[in-house]
């Protein structure tokens, strides 16, 4: 059944298989919010008289029955129908009879699916963003429990100055807020309604689009009708650009832990059961997670890429090209989600060495601190560089006693993590979503 069908006309088997595509696996991510829109639909159209009081609430009557099998999983799109769309207005009509014919008036299926990839995605959105957070408040309570436990820092890959667990751990933690800020950029362009823009062109029936507004509890509409078209695509690009910040500070933590879990860092560890064996070297103790992380994190990376060659140069109004965002991006979001969780199990899981710079090869971490030493005690800063220097050349440098080491007390510094303050500021993007 094709809501589009004609009398005396039919398509291709071919065609209709090419067109479709994979259409129907991902519209049942959809249903729950098809019939969340079907709702508000005829809930307005018999507010405004297009369907009698009576028939507006048989309809959504037999809609939240319709709800309910979504609920319980047991909604299926039948062999022969097209659609989400197609399937919902048939089950509606099997209940209630003719009046399930009425829901469709106007209303065109590209605003039918408009709504519903707003209605997924804001919530998607919000679902990623509570995992942000629980991973966030995982690495600041990580941060504190290990602020004084050091830890080599390096540039170039080549040791550098002294770090600390906490201080490394507080830069991801940090790393989010900044993420969750594209995320909520993201979220505030799917709150926006475009139920009752038809084909992109607007209805001559007196709809109510501030009504529908109202009960989908979106923020505000896309008020202009061909907008509202244009912001299909558009709205999963920006979505994906969220995505994207997130699976950036995933992958490099990734990366970072697969360094730091190598026997010639040695810094963490993890349980026998969260890494994975060779088949013909019995030491070995995989970071398959962390690689697997940092792949699909990578991956997630290129969606707003993939978007952009999608929608790029195409006119105004529809064109079913935007099928093609569904396969895109409803994958990458259950990817992003599954590596946020994994993520958060393998560091609730990590065991951190301690004594890390008692090793020898890591004593030139603090030649830093030796001219800075210099300098409070007058020498000229250029003078105390090249003094350190020298003594390095001449095999001389003789580190300060751990125990000696500054630590600075500035932000952002060993000495002052500042977690507090970033847990501050995560709670002011925080509020910029809604609930």
């Amino acid at each position: 059944m094709k809501l589009w069908s004609k009398e005396n006309s039919s398509t291709s088997a071919l065609v209709e298989q090419f067109t479709v595509g994979r259409d129907k696996e991902f519209d049942l991510l959809l249903a729950k919010y098809d019939v969340q829109g079907s709702i508000a639909h005829v809930t307005m159209l018999g507010e405004v008289g297009l369907m009698t009081k009576e028939e507006s609430e048989q309809a959504v009557a037999g809609l939240k029955e319709i709800a309910a099998t979504i609920d319980h999983s047991q909604f299926t799109i039948d062999e022969g129908i097209e659609d989400v769309h197609s399937q919902v207005e048939y089950l509606l009509t099997q209940k209630i009879g003719d009046v399930g014919k009425k829901i469709h008036s106007g209303r065109s299926r590209n605003d039918q699916v408009a709504v519903d990839i707003k209605l997924y995605l804001r919530a998607e959105i919000n679902h990623i963003k509570d995992e942000v957070k629980n991973l966030f408040d995982l690495l600041i309570t990580t941060s504190n429990q290990y602020k004084n436990t050091l830890l080599p820092g390096y540039t170039h890959l080549q040791i550098a100055m002294p770090s600390s667990v906490g201080l490394w751990l507080g830069a991801y933690a940090e790393s989010l807020v900044d993420d969750l800020e594209l995320l909520a950029a993201a979220y505030q362009v799917a709150n926006k309604n475009p139920l009752g823009s038809g084909a992109g062109y607007g209805s001559s029936f007196p709809l109510n689009r501030k009504r529908t507004t109202e009960l989908l509890q979106f923020g505000t509409l896309n008020w202009n009708s061909v907008y509202a078209q244009m912001s299909r695509g558009k709205t999963e690009k920006v979505t994906s650009i969220g995505m994207s910040a997130v699976a950036a500070t995933l992958s490099k933590l990734a990366m970072d832990c697969c360094l730091y879990m190598n026997q010639n860092f040695g810094f963490i560890s993890f349980p026998d059961e969260l890494t994975t064996g060779s088949s013909i070297m019995p030491h070995k103790k995989n970071p398959d997670v962390f690689e697997l992380i940092r792949a699909k994190c990578n991956r997630i990376q290129s969606i707003p890429n993939e978007l952009t060659l999608l929608i790029n140069n195409l006119p105004s109004g529809y064109h079913r090209d935007m099928q093609l965002t569904k396969e895109i991006l409803f994958p990458a979001i259950e990817e992003l989600k599954a590596c946020l969780l994994l993520m958060q199990l393998m560091l609730n899981n990590m065991k951190v060495k301690e004594n890390i710079l008692a090793d020898e090869k890591y004593k030139y971490l603090f030649s830093v601190d030796a001219v800075n030493d210099l300098v409070i005690k007058g020498i000229p800063f250029r003078d105390a560089y090249k003094k350190v220097g020298k003594d390095i050349e001449q095999a001389v440098f003789t580190p300060p006693l751990l125990g000696e080491v500054g630590r600075g007390l500035h932000e952002g510094s060993i000495g002052n993590l500042c977690n507090d303050e970033v847990k501050a500021e995560m709670e002011k993007v925080m509020r910029k979503f809604g609930a």
